[in-house]
């Protein structure tokens, strides 16, 4: 792969960036109503600034019914009361800035609340204001819906409207209807709500569902997948049985995005990361446009939100990445507020949660992109069971018991291990509960421990920080035993060599010449060497990094 020219360190300050996401109903409650807040993120922010993040990405806290809890806006430009005010967000943003995090929120346009202003009226009577920014459309001749497009959540994508005698699109929840791209007022609309939070200091946005934005207009029917899609929904979803050629992935797509990097690039060096809901064999071509010169500056997709969790399955994953994405520099995230947590995902017969957490954190930051990590991973959470009765996201209930929704990884971060762990309120039953095993592996659990996956993280970011190599272009894959996944980063004048044990048996590996008299730079779980420092044997689940620069820091055990 090549070394491309040095960038500019201020303009591309996302390249370096490691993110922290942020779900905020289950960060910190600071009024004691059981949902975290932005008050108690603020409250937390020396805390992420500490670790080593260098960015935040706030999950949406708009105005919203909340019936896909928060992304599901009706009004764009103001706080839902639950997480506070446009005070209590001015200020989160001036104290994130004053401890070195830049400020990433979530962008939810695609889609509205359909308690939104423009619903509520469009859907009144053929004719009424605010028509053509939804998608309306006839009956089929049965009386059916338009076509064959389905929903993200189940059943089809378009619900009946009797006060019109029409169907409207949503791609998701029947609350949360697709907005119309191909109208002027939409885009403009866009494009304004993007100004409004610039305006009040945001350092950029994660657009969601970015390819959903624009639907054919012809509502041609999408046609039967060949192989079925399990990495953007669950294996038991119909969604995945079809080709979605027509109500998302449309061409028009990349002509939006480039009207909306022209208002980012007036307000200087902020950016753009757009979440991409597509398998992996079409994400990276649809990536690699979307991150064309003038369009995003970063995207991510589901194919490292799987449960696989192999070498051979991230050897696949880089070189992809180089041949179908021309050296694709993307977002990376093992884990967000939408898939099982990685720690429950990896875990092996022959693993621990801490070898996984440890493990899968020091992959997840050596490979080439840009890093994201979801609250909590940072102590290796895992995911939570929670039982029907408690459970609130409709995307499990729709599905239960085969899928049991999203809220396993939503559970509130444990702080400490008083009864709530530090979220709320003893007294407060929080909106999920929290499991035992979380208050036992909380922040002040973890915080005195060296051996701790908190401490590993610490450590990590630490080194990551000092070391050129982890944020460089260069990536090289090495030859090596089939559960081992070895690569190269850096230039030739400063370089790393990566070695991951991703398999459940010891293994054996011969350093490369080249490599013989470097330094361990990073380490987790037992590797061992001969008498010559020439092979290694890793134990399952362990890494190492070498280094043939300076030593910044101690070896991490």
């Amino acid at each position: 792969m090549k070394i491309s020219p040095a960038t500019d360190k201020v303009g591309d300050w996302w390249k370096t960036a490691v993110l922290y996401q942020i779900y905020p109903r289950s960060f910190q409650d600071s009024n004691g109503d059981g949902v975290g807040d932005l008050r108690g993120i603020f409250d937390r922010l020396p805390y992420i600034a500490d670790l080593g993040f260098t960015a935040i990405w706030i999950s949406p806290f708009f105005e919203s019914p909340m019936q896909d809890f928060g992304y599901d806006v009706s009004n764009h430009r103001a706080i839902d009361p639950l997480f506070g005010s446009l005070d209590d967000f001015d200020a989160l943003v001036e104290r994130a800035h004053d401890v070195g995090l830049k400020v990433l929120i979530d962008l939810v346009l695609s889609h509205v609340s359909d308690q939104h202003a423009w619903f509520s009226a469009s859907r009144k009577a053929r004719g009424a204001a605010y028509e053509e920014c939804f998608v309306w459309a006839d009956p089929a001749p049965d009386g059916g819906p338009p076509n064959n497009w389905l929903s993200v959540f189940g059943g089809p994508a378009w619900t009946f409207e009797p006060a019109r005698n029409q169907y409207y699109l949503h791609n998701f929840l029947s609350s949360q209807p697709d907005l119309n791209y191909h109208h002027e007022v939409v885009q403009t609309e866009a494009l304004d709500i993007a100004r409004f939070w610039l305006d009040r200091g945001v350092d950029g946005f994660r657009i969601d569902t970015v390819n959903f934005l624009f639907h054919d207009l012809q509502f041609r029917d999408n046609p039967k997948a060949s192989k079925v899609d399990t990495e953007s929904v669950t294996a038991d979803n119909p969604y995945g049985h079809y080709e979605h050629v027509y109500d998302k992935n449309r061409p028009e797509v990349p002509l939006f995005l480039e009207r909306f990097r022209d208002v980012l690039d007036r307000y200087g060096h902020k950016m753009a990361l757009g979440e991409v809901g597509e398998g992996a064999e079409k994400a990276v071509k649809i990536m690699k446009s979307y991150q064309a010169p003038g369009r995003l500056h970063l995207s991510y997709t589901f194919d490292l939100l799987s449960d696989v969790f192999t070498a051979a399955h991230f050897r696949d994953f880089i070189i992809n990445d180089v041949t179908v994405g021309g050296d694709l520099w993307r977002c990376l995230a093992f884990s967000n507020h939408d898939v099982m947590r990685s720690a429950s995902r990896f875990l092996g017969a022959s693993s621990t949660r801490v070898q996984i957490a440890k493990l899968s954190t020091a992959l997840l930051l050596s490979l080439r992109g840009t890093p994201c990590v979801y609250q909590g991973e940072e102590l290796g959470l895992t995911e939570a069971d929670i039982p029907y009765e408690r459970l609130q996201d409709p995307y499990g209930k729709h599905f239960w018991p085969e899928f049991k929704g999203r809220d396993g990884c939503r559970t509130p971060m444990p702080w400490n291990t008083d009864a709530e762990a530090g979220f709320t309120d003893e007294a407060v039953v929080p909106w999920l509960p929290i499991p035992a095993e979380h208050v036992a592996t909380s922040v002040t659990a973890q915080c005195d421990d060296p051996d701790s996956p908190l401490a590993h993280v610490r450590h990590f970011l630490h080194v990551r920080r000092e070391c050129e190599a982890f944020t460089s272009e260069g990536m090289h894959l090495l030859d090596g035993p089939d559960g081992l996944l070895v690569f190269e980063r850096g230039s030739s004048a400063s370089s790393i060599l990566c070695v991951f044990n991703l398999s459940a048996e010891a293994l054996a590996y011969v350093l490369p010449t080249q490599w013989v008299d470097s330094i361990i730079l990073l380490s987790a779980g037992s590797v061992m060497w001969d008498g010559t420092h020439e092979q290694s044997t890793f134990a399952p689940w362990s890494y190492a990094i070498w280094s043939k620069g300076d030593r910044p820091g101690a070896v991490a055990s």
